[in-house]
């Protein structure tokens, strides 16, 4: 079956047609590392917070640049509100995490058989930390470090640092939105790949591997994150256990991305193997019209739940619904994105963030008709000073995706 790039190609000349898209992306600096710790410094200042605890994984790479796991072991940065930066990590991890640093700062270690905990109290006393000062912890922080470093601690008082990782996190820079766009540029080409090479009998798994295989050829830095369904399974938005083959006639969703220089990309594109019914048509239109409300709504100075809200109007008024009620949207319009693929601000009724240039968003209001099908659009945006802008043009019709 081949119809508009729906089947037909072979998986190897497909492959071999992939290049390298990524000669003219450079991933982050230095001086853009300096830049992020800058602006948390001064929301620690405005704040009147002493200083920020900030966790191995995704937050201390985005600050450090130090690409560090989580573990069971306390392995962290502080940054105090007078910009001092420190690091916290076991003795015997010094060499490997030595070579990793790009910003100075110094180290504090501790033995496998000390408490890191009673060293980053002697962290806070050499920096200066007041016992009346606020200290800020990493949301990510896992609660026995929190629940450590409070124990040792008792005499600060301490907060949650989500609000101001937030605000440094959620506005992007021009360099990571070029990133990331470079990224969606990647999967969009690996979708349309994916798309040729279907045929009646295909295993999600199969087309999984495929596009592992296609976004490394593409140049993607990580292995993809994939979600191949068809059919019935497309009415479970996250997949089934036993996914089935593909048959005549069967929508398809495939939801993919990759990572580039620590950036997500996130598109799903929903068709038809075969020729779609009235009733699959009519939703699958109302999907694209309710796609294009959600980023209508999306305006400088407003909401994060107004966008939302304007999808859920729009669902009542179509007989859906109503609300998060089925058949309808059940989940959040959308979310951000950036070194996670899903990270706050979220496009849900509950978030009142206010929407500024560099945010960045998943648009995704997915249509479910229970037990029958689903149909989820998905592409990016990101906000400009004029409104948002896609990252990706959606798509055009269910047999013509591309």
């Amino acid at each position: 079956m081949t119809s508009n790039g729906i089947g037909g190609g072979n998986p190897l000349n497909e492959l071999n047609n992939l290049k390298i898209m990524t000669q003219n992306i450079s991933p982050t600096q230095t001086e853009e590392y300096k830049l992020r710790l800058l602006k948390l410094r001064e929301c620690l200042q405005k704040n009147k917070v002493g200083g920020i605890y900030i966790n191995a994984g995704t937050n201390l790479e985005y600050f450090t640049g130090v690409k560090w796991p989580a573990t069971e072991r306390m392995v962290g940065a502080f940054l105090t509100s007078q910009g001092v930066l420190s690091y916290i990590l076991p003795k015997f991890e010094a060499g490997s995490f030595g070579m990793r640093i790009l910003i100075d700062g110094t180290s504090y270690y501790w033995d496998e058989h000390e408490s890191p905990y009673r060293v980053i109290f002697h962290l806070f006393r050499e920096n200066r930390i007041d016992v009346t000062d606020i200290v800020a912890i990493d949301p990510s922080a896992p609660y026995f470090l929190v629940e450590g470093i409070q124990k040792h601690c008792h005499k600060y008082k301490f907060i949650s640092g989500e609000s101001f990782i937030s605000q440094c996190r959620s506005i992007k820079s021009h360099n990571e939105i070029d990133i990331m766009q470079c990224a969606n540029n990647m999967t969009l080409e690996v979708q349309k790949s994916a798309a040729s090479i279907l045929y009646k009998g295909i295993t999600a798994s199969e087309v999984e591997d495929f596009i592992n295989q296609a976004h490394r050829k593409v140049g993607a830095s990580g292995s993809s994150f994939c979600i191949v369904l068809f059919g019935k399974d497309t009415s479970y938005p996250h997949g089934v256990q036993t996914p089935k083959p593909l048959e005549d006639d069967d929508i398809v969703i495939i939801d993919t991305g990759c990572t580039l220089y620590g950036y997500q990309s996130d598109i799903t594109r929903c068709y038809i193997f075969g020729e779609p019914t009235e009733k699959q048509l009519q939703v699958w239109q109302h999907e694209k019209e309710f796609q294009q409300i959600a980023f209508n709504a999306a305006k400088i100075g407003g909401k994060c739940c107004h966008v939302d809200d304007a999808v859920r109007n729009f669902l009542s008024s179509n007989g859906y619904g109503p609300g998060y009620a089925l058949p309808g949207v059940a989940h959040r319009t959308g979310h951000g994105i950036g070194m996670d693929i899903h990270e706050s601000p979220y496009l849900v009724g509950n978030d009142d963030t206010t929407l500024v240039p560099g945010m960045c968003f998943s648009n995704e209001p997915m249509l479910i008709i229970p037990e029958e099908f689903g149909i989820r659009h998905e592409d990016h945006f990101y906000m400009t000073e004029s409104g948002p802008k896609w990252f990706t043009e959606p798509m055009e019709s269910i047999v013509k995706p591309f």
